[in-house]
């Protein structure tokens, strides 16, 4: 029934400006439009509306990724603009906080200023 309509991705913060200048600024995407309840971006074809909440719920899990064609780079490039990548107990994750999994794809993680975790994954 969907496979053809295009899917529209969320993301929740308490302070749009912040988010705002994060999402636009920090990871590069184009703002389409902002009114009092949500600001919309063009993530590569896909929209992103941040939404405006109360309270973000921090579920601990992924919630919005990106496909990278160079792990490393991306990493780096992120890190100069002051993008700190997480790590987690337990996960090998080499120097740069990029895991490889069991299939060879490398993730990484790092937190939007709400707290909303994001990832990098260079699939093998």
């Amino acid at each position: 029934m969907l496979a053809t309509s295009d899917v529209i991705a969320f993301a929740p913060t308490t302070d749009m400006a912040r988010a705002r200048s994060f999402y636009e600024t920090t990871l590069g995407l184009a703002v389409v439009a902002e009114d009092a309840y949500a600001c919309v971006l063009d993530a590569h074809g896909t929209m992103l509306r941040l939404t405006a909440v109360a309270k973000v719920a921090h579920p601990g899990y992924t919630v919005l990724g990106w496909r990278v064609a160079n792990i490393t780079e991306t990493v780096e490039g992120l890190e100069a603009l002051g993008v700190e990548f997480t790590r987690f107990d337990g996960v090998e994750q080499d120097t740069m906080g990029v895991w490889t999994s069991p299939s060879g794809d490398r993730i990484a993680w790092f937190a939007d200023p709400d707290g909303n975790v994001l990832s990098l994954t260079q699939f093998t």
